[in-house]
């Protein structure tokens, strides 16, 4: 995994800018949780996918191994230690798992994939593989609604974790933020990237 410099400040900042809209999630989970009255505990399902973003768009933009990953990570670091979570240091678990799951079907394309398909496939793993993690630290085994609980975050994962994310990564693209790369450098013929 070879990465520039500006490879690991852009994963650094995405990690902190996620970190801390992580953290305003909580908040917002925390407010649908009461909206929700009786059903308030299931509130996190549907903003999971949320929690996801972080890794597809790094790894969309950079397009090295690991960096979903790592990304993730950052992002949890941000939200426990500089913005004290109440999750605490777990937190980082379920973020390498989310960041797994979430980098899987990029690293199944040889992060040369970036279509609608790949991205909905990311954010179902990462969504699914930390379910089973959160379950069992949970208690939701043995529960009546442990499937409903899984299916709303699946969905919430294939719409706010993948497809929200493709969105976010085509938006940058078109504003020219990205020009310097991998993910528009991947794109250019290899005439005009020799040249640049």
């Amino acid at each position: 995994m070879s990465l520039k410099l500006r490879d690991i400040v852009l994963m650094v900042v995405l990690g902190t800018v996620f970190g801390f809209l992580y953290w305003a999630l909580v908040q917002a989970w925390t407010a649908l949780s009461i909206a929700m009255g009786p059903a308030g505990d299931l509130a996190q399902h549907f903003l999971f996918g949320g929690w996801l973003l972080v890794a597809p768009i790094a790894i969309a933009i950079i397009r090295r191994p690991f960096v979903g990953v790592i990304a993730e990570v950052l992002a949890s670091v941000i939200e426990v230690v500089f913005l004290g979570s109440a999750v605490g240091p777990l937190l980082f678990v379920a973020a390498a798992i989310q960041g797994v799951g979430s980098e899987l079907p990029f690293a199944i394309g040889r992060y040369k994939k970036y279509g609608w398909l790949p991205y909905a496939i990311s954010g179902a793993l990462g969504a699914g593989l930390v379910f089973f993690y959160s379950a069992f630290r949970s208690g939701w085994y043995g529960q009546e609604i442990l499937f409903l609980r899984f299916g709303i975050q699946l969905a919430s994962g294939i719409i706010l974790g993948g497809l929200l994310a493709k969105l976010i990564v085509d938006s940058l693209v078109r504003t020219g933020v990205l020009d310097n790369f991998a993910i528009v450098q991947d794109t250019k013929p290899l005439a005009v990237r020799r040249a640049a």
